[in-house]
This record gives C-alpha cells, sequence and structure tokens, in this order.
C-alpha cells in the first residue's frame, strides 16, 4: 500500500487506457480521480492532503522545513518530521 494512493489532484488528469481494458476501443482514456505513484504530481498530492490532517489535528508547519509540524500538548511540544526516501 502505497501512501501516493490518498493524495488528492488539483487539476485534471487522464491517462492512456491499460492494454486490455477496453478490447477495440483504444482511443479512450482514464479520468484519474486520487494520484498514483509515478505520477509528477503525486508527491504534491501526498503532502497537501497529509499537512491538511495534520493541520486539522491542530500541528503547524515549521518555517524553516516544511517537512517539519509541531504543537503544543499539555505544556510539551510534540514534533512530527516527514521523510519520504524513495529507494
Amino acid at each position: 500500500k502505497t501512501a501516493f494512493l490518498h493524495g488528492e489532484l488539483e487539476e485534471t488528469v487522464y491517462i492512456q487506457q491499460p492494454p486490455g481494458y477496453v478490447e477495440g476501443e483504444p482511443y479512450l482514456a482514464c479520468k484519474l480521480e486520487k494520484a498514483l505513484y509515478g505520477l509528477k504530481q503525486a508527491p504534491r498530492a501526498w503532502y497537501a492532503r497529509l499537512r491538511s490532517e495534520l493541520e486539522a489535528m491542530n500541528f503547524t508547519v515549521s518555517q524553516a522545513d516544511p517537512g517539519l509540524f509541531y504543537r503544543d500538548v499539555l505544556g510539551e511540544r510534540v514534533y512530527v518530521l516527514l521523510y519520504v526516501d524513495d529507494v
């Protein structure tokens, strides 16, 4: 399971249908509803979704690093650091 499948796309994206998807109608295209892994918009869509979820939980994005979020809970500071390794 990949996190990139949960990203919302900001623009309309169509892809060529996979081989054998609709036999005899190769001119048809598929409209994507969610970001797919490998799509150039996928990392941005994934980050926007995650940022939205963290902000809904009262986390603030750091001005120094967009991958660092923080919030204060019961007098203690809680940090969330995002790291994505594309190996």
